[in-house]
């Protein structure tokens, strides 16, 4: 279903049945009033929540949550700010667990077609890695990608991200990675932009033009490097500069058959000498030293992190860099292998989950998912699964200062979910347990009301 902002007659139509208005006491927008379970998880010392810390949800009970022109401006208890706060909306939670919107640190969301092929390779024994060999892979969606219009990736994308936002995420970082030439990488990054324009969510950049080396330089990895510096990343800073208010981010898939360390160093340190903040694919299949070149270059994210040595585990613990777990990849590629998260705990790192949407090994767009698979696989607990798909995530993304948690002058970006408390979350999985997603102090998607408008 199309996703548009609501107009205040529309809006006050679909929202009747249960919303009351009144009179004026305090000047705000809605009141959510009869909250069961508040989790505001809190950043920690206005940073990421990390080791042994991670699962402080900042639970509030029978609480209400007060928000004007988008930002949270009251949380409290219910009777309290019922009695101070009556312009506007109210809003029932009917005594149902209330987060933060969720957010989502890794995606490659823009793409065309898909590699159901592929599934029934994998199924039938073919690796990951010779299944790329062969010419498929992710060049198998560059050449999908390269032929789409622009107006099919924005539509194929806009598809994913109403998925996305009707379980419960608000903000959602999207890469680049399947154009592999300049025209193609700019084309990807125009879809992003045009689609956080139009779209209720938050959409944040990333240039992944070293994704993987494109049929037209097989077998000269080296040349591809130099157009990547040389081309591409010029034509990527100037789009920043005329399109882009915000972060931008680059990365590379540091990986045996990707690029190498050398040439994901030389690459990262280009990109920053044009001011963009840096992520590093690491350690998915085999360890290249990425996790420790990301700490060294004082990249935002390692993201993967499945075969992370010790001696890098705790470099990234010392480090700010945020380290991004992937759970629905190994799972999605039926591995036994897992992001060994109770190490990073144990080391003092900041860990964040997020679904790796992708056409090629995690087509997931539900993070509800990934916090139920993050439990099982990465021993999180509920708690901490919540904080790392919220809070962590943000900073993840360097947005940890808008969104990620409930706290008065954040944006107010809210997930009223139908179950009684936080640990559903994660206990529970196949069903959509979202009920109202609220971003900006605007109901976006309701269960209730028959879906996202």
């Amino acid at each position: 279903m199309e996703i548009v902002p609501p107009d205040a007659a529309e809006y006050y139509a679909r929202v009747r049945s249960c919303v009351t208005l009144y009179g004026m006491k305090e000047k705000i927008d809605l009141l959510i009033r009869n909250i069961g379970q508040l989790c505001t998880v809190p950043a920690h010392d206005s940073g990421p929540q990390r080791g042994s810390r991670l699962g402080d949800l900042g639970i509030v009970e029978h609480a209400a949550l007060a928000l004007h022109e988008g930002v949270i401006v009251a949380i409290g208890p219910d009777s309290d700010l019922n009695e101070t706060y009556s312009r506007g909306m109210t809003l029932d939670a009917g005594g149902m667990l209330v987060t933060p919107g969720l957010v989502d640190p890794h995606t490659h969301l823009i793409w065309a077609g898909d590699r159901a092929g592929e599934f029934e390779q994998r199924i039938a024994g073919a690796t990951y890695q010779q299944i790329m060999a062969a010419g498929g892979g992710i060049n198998r969606t560059v050449q999908q990608t390269r032929a789409a219009s622009l107006d099919v990736l924005i539509e194929q994308a806009k598809a994913r991200l109403n998925t996305m936002l009707a379980h419960g995420t608000t903000t959602v970082e999207c890469k680049t990675g399947y154009g592999l030439n300049t025209k193609t990488e700019v084309a990807m990054l125009n879809a992003v932009a045009l689609l956080d324009m139009e779209h209720p969510m938050d959409l944040v950049p990333t240039f992944l033009g070293a994704h993987a080396v494109p049929p037209e330089f097989a077998g000269n990895t080296e040349g591809y490097v130099q157009l990547i510096i040389e081309e591409m990343l010029p034509a990527v800073a100037a789009w920043w500069d005329e399109n882009w208010p915000g972060t931008l981010f680059s990365d590379v898939f540091c990986e045996v058959g990707a690029f190498d360390l050398d040439q994901t160093r030389r690459i990262l340190e280009a990109a920053k000498t044009y001011g963009m903040a840096l992520k590093i694919h690491v350690d998915e299949f085999e360890s290249l030293g990425g996790a420790k070149l990301a700490a060294d270059l004082n990249a935002v994210s390692a993201d993967h992190i499945v075969v992370t040595p010790e001696a890098d585990i705790k470099a990234l613990a010392q480090s700010d860099t945020i380290a991004v777990a992937l759970p629905p990849t190994p799972f999605g590629l039926a591995h036994r292998d897992y992001t060994p998260a109770r190490q990073f705990l144990e080391a003092g790192a900041a860990l964040a989950i997020a679904t790796d949407c992708n056409p090629g090994t995690a087509w997931n767009e539900n993070m509800q998912l990934v916090m139920a698979l993050a439990a099982r696989y990465l021993r999180l607990t509920p708690a901490q699964a919540l904080a790392a798909a919220t809070i962590n995530a943000a900073y993840a993304i360097s947005q940890g200062d808008r969104v990620g948690s409930l706290e008065v002058g954040k944006q107010g970006d809210v997930v009223i979910w139908g179950v009684p408390s936080y640990p559903h979350l994660s206990y529970r999985f196949g069903s959509n347990l979202a009920q109202t997603v609220i971003k900006r102090g605007q109901v976006v998607y309701s269960a209730r009301w028959g879906g996202t408008f």
